[in-house]
């Protein structure tokens, strides 16, 4: 099983999850974040003064998925969240050691079934 975290631009949100609606993905986690990358935020102008947005508003995807699934699920993120600029966001992928379904007790990957 692998996690496959997702950083991404808001607005492009319904278009990611559309994409992996199609492909049938297990399930995913959203939140709403804030943060910055290389661009250390953005300068704006606001009634005649300069003033720098250091943390920009972000969204978290997180999926976990069987690794036959990860390149196809990863592919579709990065289509649908691309708009060829900076700030586009990041994708990390990892190893998940271990799943368990808290109802019934199961492990492993059955839990993504």
């Amino acid at each position: 099983m692998k996690l496959i975290q997702a950083i991404i631009r808001r607005e492009k949100l319904m278009a990611v999850k559309e994409a992996l609606d199609a492909l049938s993905c297990p399930g995913m986690m959203i939140w709403e974040i804030v943060g910055h990358g290389k661009q250390q935020g953005i300068t704006e102008q606001f009634r005649g003064r300069e003033f720098k947005v250091d943390l920009l508003p972000k969204t978290k995807l997180e999926v976990v998925a069987h690794d036959s699934q990860v390149a196809k699920l990863v592919d579709a993120i990065r289509k649908a969240a691309c708009t060829n600029k900076i700030g586009d966001g990041k994708i990390f992928i990892s190893t998940i050691e271990d799943a368990i379904r808290i109802r019934t007790g199961e492990r492993g990957d059955v839990v993504l079934d």
